[in-house]
């Protein structure tokens, strides 16, 4: 159902450079770029074409980049040394920790495994796998 999120950049080499590294540990790449001047540089990445993506792009209205309280992207992986592996690298990447590696709630066939940080920007996401170890 979720095509793309947006994150707001106001550095759009920072943020590119971010993602692009970021989304790499989980296979991910910049499926499109549009002109930074006529589309506010909106980058798409992702896995493929027809699979949800994370966009990043200047505010359309020419305002600063401003994070949503509450507002988060929340990425699926398939093993929890993926979260572990995404949490690590976005914190190398400048990033900061909102919540490291860890089971949210009781292990077991519907365990949530997740780690949150956000990006150089502030905005806010999380990785998670659900099942157990």
């Amino acid at each position: 159902m979720l095509g793309y999120v947006t994150m707001g950049a106001d550095d759009l080499d920072r943020a590119r450079g971010f993602y692009s590294a970021l989304l790499g540990t989980i296979g991910a790449s910049e499926l499109m770029r549009m002109s930074d001047t006529e589309a506010n540089g909106f980058t798409l990445y992702g896995t493929g074409w027809g699979q949800p993506g994370i966009a990043v792009t200047r505010p359309y209205d020419g305002q600063p980049a401003d994070r949503g309280n509450g507002h988060m992207a929340a990425l699926v992986v398939d093993e929890r040394a993926k979260v572990d592996a995404l949490h690590a690298k976005a914190l190398e990447l400048g990033g900061s920790c909102e919540g490291a590696p860890g089971v949210r709630g009781d292990e077991g066939d519907q365990a949530f495994y997740a780690a949150y940080f956000r990006d150089p920007d502030g905005n806010k996401l999380c990785a998670f796998r659900i099942g157990p170890a």
